[in-house]
């Protein structure tokens, strides 16, 4: 099946970085492992360079697809349009859940960087309807998504993704499988959400909120940063050392700390 570019530009206020690369490509698809008669969701098709060989091998699929251009090429694509139930939209605004009548979904998508931590968030909101993901992101993105405490790359996004999926980093990929080529290195990354966590937390809006303050200036204690919302005594009495750095917590510390936060939103309601 030939590739063609069909004349499009990568426009940059979309981000796009068109990949290219048939080897690397496969290695994707294999990684995604689709088959006929799953729920398929693509994010951001572009120029079908992975649409194509999963629509070969699960024979349908949706995309989500914001620009029009794009999204007008697939509905008139002559071997996809059959294949294709193009939705357009802005995948940070869907509601995945309208994907899902009959079966859970699996997503993925060559996501634009501009986009990827705030659509994953997007997405943790839908996880009773998502069976897997698995997204090509920027290098760094996926070393924070899987990143252990006590590490540089570990932060809010390492702790909210953890709480809700188990992070496997699958392949790294180089700038030149993409036109035009990034200047960072691309990774694909496999997130599966927990039937049950083993961080269990009352509210990840509260997990979420607690992280961003915890981690707002790193260098600092959580005593420091928290001092806000809680005394030193009352973190003690979670088991927690208030001097500790933020990045030295584990998930479950951040998930005892969101319960409690949790619980004085709840009494001051």
């Amino acid at each position: 099946m030939t590739k063609t570019h069909l004349g499009h530009r990568a426009r940059k206020r979309f981000g796009q970085n068109f990949l290219h690369d048939e080897f690397v490509i496969n290695d994707i698809v294999d990684a995604i492992n689709p088959q006929p008669g799953q729920n398929l969701i693509e994010i951001g098709p572009g120029l079908a360079a992975l649409t194509e060989p999963v629509a070969d091998r699960a024979e349908r699929l949706t995309v989500v697809e914001l620009d029009r251009d794009l999204a007008d090429r697939l509905e008139q694509h002559p071997f996809l349009s059959s294949k294709l139930t193009v939705f357009r939209g802005d995948a940070l605004k869907t509601d995945f859940r309208q994907f899902a009548k009959e079966q859970p979904i699996r997503v993925f998508g060559n996501l634009p960087y501009n986009i990827s931590t705030p659509l994953i968030f997007h997405l943790l909101e839908h996880l009773d309807v998502i069976e897997d993901m698995h997204f090509m992101l920027q290098k760094e993105v996926v070393e924070r998504l899987a990143a252990e405490p006590n590490s540089k790359a570990y932060g809010r996004i390492s702790v909210g993704i953890q709480q809700a999926c188990q992070v496997e980093p699958v392949l790294m990929v180089p700038p030149g499988a993409f036109t035009p080529p990034p200047k960072v290195d691309s990774a694909v990354v496999r997130l599966v959400p927990y039937k049950e966590s083993p961080y269990p937390v009352k509210s990840r809006e509260a997990l979420h909120k607690v992280c961003l303050i915890a981690f707002n200036q790193r260098r600092k204690t959580i005593r420091n940063n928290l001092k806000q919302l809680m005394s030193d005594e009352q973190i003690e009495a979670l088991g927690i050392d208030p001097n500790a750095r933020p990045e030295t917590l584990s998930v479950a510390d951040y998930c005892r700390l969101a319960d409690w936060y949790s619980e004085q939103q709840g009494e001051h309601a």
